[in-house]
Parts: C-alpha cells; sequence; structure tokens
C-alpha cells in the first residue's frame, strides 16, 4: 500500500509534518498486523516549482498537457496516481489553507472537470496555534472529493509553535490513530470498489451537470466523460463498484436532488 503526503507548510519540521509523521507511524503499525507493506511518500510542496495560474483556460479547453507553465505540476499529478492513499497537510492560515497548498488546488482545477484519482482514497488535517474552524479543512475535502477521491476522514489539531513529540502523542494519540485507522480501512474498501456514499453522491451529481450540458458535444471536458462513459445514466460511478443496490441508490436519488438547485 502506497501512500503520498502532501504539506504545504514551508516549515519543514513543523507541527503540521511532525503531525502527519504520527499518522505515518500508525499506519506502518496497521500495516504489520495486516501484513500490509506500507510505503510512503512525502512532498513538501514548498519546495516544488509550482507557478500561479495564469487563468488562460487552456487545462480546461485543451488538456493540462497544454498549460503553458512549465513547472512541477504535471509529474507531481502521476506521482499522485501511482498512490493508493493521499495525505493533505496544510496549517491554518487566516481561517484557511495557506497559499502553497491553494495555488496547488487553484492549478489542479481541471481534475474539477475530468476527476482522475477514483479509487483512492485521502486524509486532511490542519494545524493551528490558536483555535480553527473547519473552514480549512473542508477546503481540501471539497477539492479532493471532485477529483473523485474519497474523503476518509478530516481532522484539525490545535498545537503551539513547534510543539514536542511526547506532547503530540499525549494530547492526540486517540486521534492520530483513529485518522490512521480510518484511512487504511478506505484504502482497503476503495481497492474492492466499495466507495462511500458521499463518493457515490459527488459522482452523481456530477453526472446530472454534464448530461444537463450534452450540448457541449466538442467540449474536451465533456468528450471526457462520454469516452469514459460516465454520461449514461446506468453508469453508477467512475470505476466498477460493489456496493449494496440500496446504498447506490439512495447516494444517487441524493446526488440528484442536490443537482436541482446547484446545477
Amino acid at each position: 500500500m502506497k501512500i503520498i503526503t502532501l504539506i504545504s507548510s514551508g516549515r519543514k519540521s513543523g507541527n503540521t509534518s511532525r503531525f502527519i509523521t504520527q499518522i505515518e507511524s500508525e499506519l506502518q503499525k496497521i500495516g504489520k498486523i495486516y501484513e500490509i507493506p506500507m510505503v510512503f511518500e512525502r512532498i513538501q510542496l514548498s519546495e516544488l516549482n509550482l507557478e500561479f495560474c495564469c487563468g488562460c483556460r487552456i487545462c480546461f479547453d485543451k488538456g493540462e498537457t497544454c498549460c503553458p507553465l512549465n513547472d512541477d505540476l504535471l509529474k507531481l499529478r502521476d506521482r499522485i496516481s501511482g498512490a493508493d492513499g493521499i495525505i493533505l497537510g496544510s496549517p491554518v492560515y487566516v481561517e484557511d489553507v495557506n497559499g502553497i497548498m491553494k495555488n496547488w488546488i487553484d492549478r489542479m482545477a481541471f481534475n474539477s472537470h475530468r476527476p482522475a484519482f477514483a479509487g483512492k482514497a485521502a486524509a486532511v488535517i490542519t494545524t493551528s496555534g490558536g483555535g480553527s474552524t473547519m473552514h480549512a479543512v473542508n477546503t481540501m475535502a471539497r477539492a479532493l472529493n471532485t477529483w473523485g477521491l474519497q474523503v476518509a476522514f478530516k481532522a484539525k489539531f490545535r498545537a503551539e509553535s513547534n510543539l514536542p513529540v511526547h506532547e503530540i502523542k499525549a494530547r492526540y494519540h486517540r486521534k492520530i490513530k483513529q485518522t490512521a485507522k480510518t484511512l487504511f480501512d478506505s484504502i482497503q474498501a476503495q481497492s474492492v470498489g466499495c466507495p462511500s456514499f458521499q463518493s457515490l453522491m459527488y459522482f452523481k451529481i456530477q453526472q446530472k451537470y454534464w448530461q444537463k450540458n450534452s450540448h457541449a458535444q466538442n467540449n474536451y471536458d465533456y468528450s471526457y466523460w462520454e469516452d469514459k462513459g460516465w454520461v449514461d445514466s446506468s453508469c453508477k460511478y467512475y470505476i466498477p463498484i460493489c456496493s449494496g443496490n440500496l446504498k447506490v441508490m439512495a447516494a444517487r436519488l441524493a446526488g440528484a436532488l442536490v443537482a436541482l438547485f446547484f446545477i
């Protein structure tokens, strides 16, 4: 099982990194119990060359490989594609993710039109020195859900600057353990085609959008959905699934109802 972690903090050994290290440690323990080798790849977004989006829409209209910004974005996208699970971590800046994380999300916006990460699960965490709402966590979670990932766990951690590891363990051991176990279980469920109710609902919302916009058949995004067979009403999800009929029907109904108000 391969898990890729993306950290947007400019501090390589800051609290966000420390909390993720503890989550990885718990995942390693779980892997040993189930005799599943765990492989981790950590990426500091601040160390990559990720230019700001210039709003040209070329990634929407012609595809992301035509992006005029010759930087590390697509290489990073490919590395994510090779993982089973993802952990996103960001410090909270003014009640949201920091600029590095937001820039990466913005640059990956083409995935909101052409989801490419179905079958993968994710956990998202934030760290802050003071109290914070779930807004920053939800910024990351909404993006991942739209990209086809199943967000298994969302967590925020409050910790003063450079909190010692033993204090992190003492205060948050149960929450860290829960994050790791939920992510592990979600990756396992995804591997056998059992997406969450929310993931099934997100698919239906997107499907309804492209069914409603079928007039845009020459559109690059529509062609992507049509080629995948996702526009067809009989298609239930991005990939083959084994979820129970009742769960699928309820999720698709919920998605269709949401689509009535937002599409």
